[in-house]
């Protein structure tokens, strides 16, 4: 009898857990093992696209708010996104996987066109589909942009990770009291304005039925147990 496929999961990662405790650029010993993690859960059936950040090369909000036009802000952090792409797509090559590099405008040789169809077959081949350049478009956070791919892609979770292993009722940076919740309703998480992610994310993901599991990325191997299917951290459901 053959097996159920596993569930598309769009992971979504920071630019700066590439950067390790460097806090910018690359750190070749991350992008190692965030690249095993990923092969590994890959070998056993898992179906990933991923969505990098850029903030570990250049931060397009923090630029625009020092008087950088903003269009040409998010155009270049739409770029970085692409070199942490390439770095990723590398590592996980380097680690005996297979990974396509789709970037969401054209940038010659560098990677291919992003189209729904093309990336969705990579998925379901069990290929990582590493999706670079948000949307092609300014003015979309990267949650936004992951969260626009995983309703594209059919995808049944978006994975989040952060720096902390959930979401909270208050910042538990500031409050000891702080309690985490194991599951929540996306309607609750948007009311409470809990901050997970912003509005047009936590929207397209409700409207499209996708879950939304927020965990600590720096976890041991974290990535590798949340792509499989582990139940890490807190799970924002879709239902109303």
């Amino acid at each position: 009898m053959t097996a159920s496929p596993k569930p598309r999961v769009l992971l979504k990662l920071s630019g700066e857990v590439l950067a390790g405790s460097g806090g910018s650029g690359l750190d070749a010993a991350v992008l190692s093992t965030v690249a095993s993690q990923l092969v590994k859960a890959l070998s056993e059936g898992a179906r990933i696209a991923v969505v990098l950040g850029g903030g570990n090369i250049f931060r397009g909000l923090g630029a625009a708010a020092r008087h950088m036009d903003r269009v040409i802000a998010d155009q270049m952090g739409m770029m970085a996104t692409i070199i942490n792409g390439l770095a990723l797509t590398d590592a996980v090559r380097a680690k005996g996987g297979s990974a396509t590099l789709f970037t969401a405008f054209p940038v010659g040789a560098v990677g291919v066109p992003y189209s729904r169809d093309t990336a969705l077959a990579a998925v379901d081949g069990h290929t990582l589909a590493v999706l670079s350049g948000g949307t092609g478009n300014p003015f979309f956070s990267t949650d936004s942009g992951a969260a626009l791919r995983a309703a594209e892609l059919g995808c049944d979770v978006f994975l989040k990770g952060t720096k902390v292993d959930g979401v909270y009722d208050k910042d538990p940076a500031k409050f000891p009291d702080a309690a985490r919740f194991d599951t929540i309703a996306v309607d609750e998480v948007i009311e409470r304005r809990l901050g997970v992610l912003d509005l047009t994310a936590a929207t397209l993901c409700r409207e499209n039925g996708i879950d939304i599991r927020v965990y600590k990325m720096t976890d041991g191997d974290i990535i590798y147990r949340v792509a499989s299917g582990g139940t890490e951290g807190t799970l924002i459901t879709s239902a109303r």
